[in-house]
């Protein structure tokens, strides 16, 4: 394993794209991550975009899987034609080219017949004992690697296998503990591990991952220093859900280079964590796209090619650097994850989102938008799909331009909050979005924002036209460099928010106690003489009632 980890800090990288900034992507984790990044860029080259149910419109003859809960499921509309997309993957990959990329065995085969180097091996089935499979091995050679068919995200994958005895513990590893009926055994190929997406017949953005790992700083332990990388990645709104998590695996392979967790390294010292380069497990991405030959990006797009109808994925490699560069396709990704090369941990991010819309629209090339200013709030757009309300979600159009922006300080008795709501309209009647935030309990931060310059420097107007509900003593104008949700809303601050929430909850110990009470008085008075006694009265009255009624 060469040493290309190195110690990669997690932080806000200003190589990432300027419109993706971690604001704009905040609250955003996996797969919904890549779906709202490229619904975002269409979104924002004016396109109407809409959220989708499972199995609404066009989605019921796509391809799709665990879509249960919106937000992975979108369309994107021009007044000439729509398309229809799941995550990353629109509907000009068709549903035969996606099974074929799911199916390692049979993309193997479709991959051989173009001329595209892959490593040696074949498939077996529960029906292959083992002597079988360990023949083969020794066929090829070791070492060797196995995997599941339909394996994804690195699991049940188990690499430089170099002996009989480790195969047979791999094998039963994955038979018996996974229950994985059919796998691959190939020819490992040492060299390191690449990711790179095509769009039809360009190579757009491109990955080194790096496995697992941690740099010594000669104080801290082996688990102390997983602990503080684990942090650095909350930072990184791809990484955020992918920790390096301590298991057996990491800790049998710490323990065949003869460290435990409580090891600590030397100063600058890189230990690996595991053997796979996966994102989803703790792996580092790096981008690469500058440093790739030409011959390595012409392979990935031959392979995309070898398969009929999957115009634009991910091709993962491995790139023996002891034969000259030369590159082996591990597998296709007709849904690849795009995060890391949106977030890479080194080098340039590419804007994967943008070649994507591009292939799909491609008259919005040169529509004019200051992408990164104005985003939508995912979570709101999705709430109607969330609680049952509608099948489709269309999200308020975008403010296609140059945006102007400006954030107004006002002090005085301005906390009403009937006053906010008077200022949202004031917003919308002037075409603008932005927010109202409390400072403290005699200052309010308004931030307003739209293509119109003069009605964003008219709204300082409408600030002190509701002189019932505040009483406006002096207002601050300065510029607004930040980011700005489609709409106009309220933020309370987080000690507001905390006090409601107390508030609240002792009216809800109050309601519930006076609730007791009452139940008790009740059970005391259907228990006297009284109550029993007036029984066949209120019976009587009950009766009348009814036929009264009717």
């Amino acid at each position: 394993m060469s040493n290309v980890g190195g110690n990669l800090m997690v932080s806000v990288n200003e190589n990432w794209l300027p419109h993706l900034h971690p604001e704009v992507c905040s609250e955003m984790e996996g797969n919904y991550l890549d779906a709202y990044v490229v619904a975002l860029e269409g979104w924002r080259r004016g396109l109407t975009l809409r959220w989708h149910v499972k199995d609404s419109e066009k989605f019921k003859e796509m391809k799709t899987w665990y879509v249960d809960q919106p937000g992975q499921l979108f369309s994107l509309h021009s007044k000439e034609k729509s398309h229809y997309f799941f995550r990353t993957r629109g509907d000009k990959v068709t549903n035969e080219a996606v099974e074929k990329g799911m199916d390692k065995q049979l993309t193997k085969q479709l991959l051989k017949e173009a001329d595209i180097p892959v490593p040696e091996g074949r498939q077996f089935t529960r029906n292959d004992d083992d002597e079988t499979i360990i023949q083969y091995a020794e066929t090829i050679g070791y070492p060797v690697v196995i995997k599941p068919t339909d394996g994804s995200f690195g699991r049940g994958v188990m690499s430089d296998i170099n002996s009989e005895e480790e195969l047979k513990y791999s094998l039963q590893y994955l038979r018996e503990q996974l229950e994985e009926d059919n796998i691959i055994l190939e020819k490992y190929i040492p060299g390191n591990d690449y990711r790179l997406y095509v769009v039809d017949d360009e190579v757009v953005g491109a990955i080194l991952r790096v496995p697992p790992n941690v740099v010594g700083d000669g104080i801290n332990s082996i688990e102390a220093l997983i602990e503080i990388k684990n942090s650095e990645r909350q930072l990184n709104p791809r990484l955020t859900t992918c920790p390096i998590k301590i298991n057996q695996e990491l800790v049998d392979y710490i323990r065949k280079s003869g460290y435990t967790l409580q090891t600590i390294p030397d100063k600058g010292e890189v230990i690996y964590l595991s053997d796979k380069g996966n994102i989803s497990i703790g792996g580092d991405p790096i981008d690469v796209l500058d440093d790739l030959s030409a011959e390595i990006k012409r392979v990935a797009v031959q392979a995309l090619r070898a398969i009929p109808g999957l115009t634009h994925g991910a091709v993962d490699m491995i790139i023996d650097e002891e034969q000259e560069g030369k590159g082996y396709v591990i597998e296709l990704n007709p849904t690849a994850q795009i995060g890391g090369i949106l977030f890479p941990v080194k080098g340039k991010a590419r804007d994967i989102p943008a070649a994507i819309i591009d292939y799909y629209f491609p008259e919005t090339k040169d529509v004019q938008t200051e992408k990164e200013k104005i985003y939508f709030d995912f979570h709101d757009v999705l709430e109607p799909l969330i609680s049952r309300q509608g099948v489709i979600s269309t999200v308020t159009p975008a403010p296609i331009g140059k945006i102007h922006m400006k954030k107004y300080t006002v002090f005085g008795d301005v906390q009403n909050h009937g006053y906010h709501l008077g200022l949202r309209k004031q917003a919308f009647e002037r075409g603008l979005h932005g927010f109202v935030m409390n400072v403290d309990d005699n200052a309010i931060e308004i931030v307003v924002a739209g293509t119109d310059p003069e009605m964003v420097d008219d709204f300082k107007n409408g600030i002190t036209e509701d002189e019932e509900r505040a009483q406006v003593i002096e207002i601050q104008e300065s510029d607004y460099d930040g980011y700005v949700k489609v709409g106009f809303d309220s933020r309370a601050n987080l000690k507001d928010i905390a006090e409601e929430l107390e508030l609240l909850r002792e009216n809800i110990e109050e309601t519930n106690e006076e609730i007791r009470k009452l139940e008790i008085q009740k059970r005391k008075l259907q228990k006297s003489f009284s109550w029993r006694l007036t029984y066949p009265i209120r019976l009587a009255g009950a009766v009348i009632k009814f036929f009264t009624r009717s």
